[in-house]
């Protein structure tokens, strides 16, 4: 067993652009929207960025609508529908994240993830990628009656994993992310490698601190 050397009694993540790199599986699944109405596909440099937000951030990317187009919410079923049948076709941990776990679980540092990502897509995702069942708790966009940027949903993890907040860290790649976390009253990462889909780069956002690489991650959660 590891040395838990740690500041922090909890860490919890992001799923999507900070553990996980999902981006392929939902840029493909958008695609897929374009080539059905005979529309060129947009490239996945262009719609990753996009991946940060969800479905809302895709369609808005490919298609430049809003949730208050007339035809967001049949794109939104649809893109829902293309993603369920394909979410775990590229996707997988970011280099170096399945280290970083592992060494968690080995000084018997709790972590969670807290997702905007709706508990239909969450639940199979974590699944599959072998995250769930190591999770101290997994919270996604519907579990409460609020998503990030309200704090609720990284309050609720914490309680599901009975660890103070104000002794935890969240990591995200989104200013929400960092919002939701300083309202928690938790320690703030900004994940500089994951989608990063706001206009204000990460070094605006306020984050207690800023990683450009899963590895750095390490030396702020264990540091020497």
């Amino acid at each position: 067993m590891s040395k838990n050397n740690s500041p922090f009694q909890g860490v919890f993540f992001d799923l999507d652009g900070t553990l996980a790199d999902t981006a392929p599986d939902l840029v493909a699944a958008t695609n897929q929207l374009l080539l059905a109405r005979n529309l060129a596909p947009k490239p996945y440099e262009f719609l990753r960025p996009y991946a940060s937000a969800g479905a809302r951030g895709l369609l808005e990317g490919a298609f430049g609508i809003d949730p208050e187009h007339p035809d967001f919410i049949s794109l939104r079923d649809e893109f829902y529908g293309n993603y369920e049948k394909a979410l775990m076709v590229e996707s997988k941990l970011f280099e170096d994240m399945e280290q970083l776990l592992d060494r968690m679980d080995q000084a018997n540092l709790p972590w969670g993830i807290v997702t905007n990502k709706s508990e239909r897509f969450t639940h199979p995702l974590t699944e599959q990628m072998g995250l769930r069942q190591r999770a101290v708790s997994t919270i996604s966009g519907d579990t409460t009656p609020h998503s990030k940027p309200h704090p609720e949903p990284i309050l609720h993890a914490a309680r599901v994993a009975n660890i103070d907040p104000s002794k935890s860290v969240y990591v995200g790649d989104d200013i929400r992310d960092i919002v939701a976390g300083k309202a928690a009253g938790m320690k703030t990462i900004a994940a500089a490698y994951g989608y990063c889909g706001c206009e204000e780069p990460p070094e605006a956002w306020g984050a207690d601190y800023l990683v450009r690489h899963p590895r750095e991650l390490l030396e702020i959660i264990f540091p020497q």
